[in-house]
């Protein structure tokens, strides 16, 4: 597999090639975030969350997201030679779908979803996507969140986040986008965890970002720390 995930890039659609990929000061974001001292329940949804959720996914076009992003997925995984994916938040599995649509070859899908129990708990594979997750979930559950996806993603992880509101609305009247923040807000809770390979920002659906991500250094075992 390539260490550089990014260098499979280079053929992006027009709204993925045009120059906005950002220069992260990542140290910087570090020394900022880590003077924050946020407490955070050690749950990824509450119970009454999920009855909500569980209401969302009726609507047939909800957690749609993905479908859009299955051809930069699919690219990801061919220039890298990845045949195994796990999907967080993976909704009705549209991304499979896609995948498939696309005539991508997938040896090994591994879907999760508190919605849907049945998938089974989430798993780790060579690539990890969550897409239009992160700004559903509950800001007291954040944390605990990245955490999760922290164990799964054991080489590399596309994740996108959706960063205005969102055309549908919860059962008790919440936008079902529960967190609205800027690329300086999500990249300070991001590299608390991983490694920012590549990110730029989109206009798809609305504003947002999308960012492949790896393990942070200092969790990789056989590897110096950073100066």
């Amino acid at each position: 597999m390539s260490k550089d995930i990014a260098c499979g890039l280079t053929h992006l659609p027009p709204w993925a090639s045009s120059g906005n990929c950002l220069s992260l000061l990542q140290h910087h974001l570090m020394k900022n975030a880590s003077s924050e001292n946020e407490v955070c329940r050690p749950q990824t949804i509450t119970d009454d969350y999920l009855e909500q959720q569980k209401a969302l996914h009726l609507n047939p076009n909800y957690g749609v997201a993905s479908k859009v992003f299955a051809p930069l997925v699919a690219m990801i995984l061919q220039s890298n030679m990845i045949s195994e994916i796990s999907d967080y938040g993976a909704g009705k599995k549209n991304l499979l779908l896609a995948l498939e649509q696309l005539g991508v070859d997938i040896k090994s899908y591994y879907p999760y979803d508190p919605v849907f129990p049945e998938y089974g708990s989430p798993q780790p594979a060579p690539l990890v996507c969550c897409i239009d997750v992160l700004e559903h979930v509950e800001p007291c559950c954040l944390e605990a969140v990245l955490q999760e996806l922290q164990t799964i993603i054991t080489d590399y992880g596309f994740i996108t986040i959706h960063q205005g509101p969102a055309a549908k609305i919860l059962p008790d009247g919440r936008n079902a986008h529960l967190i609205q923040a800027s690329s300086s807000w999500w990249l300070e809770k991001i590299v608390r965890y991983f490694e920012v390979i590549h990110l730029e920002q989109h206009n798809l659906m609305g504003p947002g970002l999308w960012m492949i991500v790896s393990p942070r250094l200092l969790n990789r075992p056989g590897l110096a720390s950073p100066d």
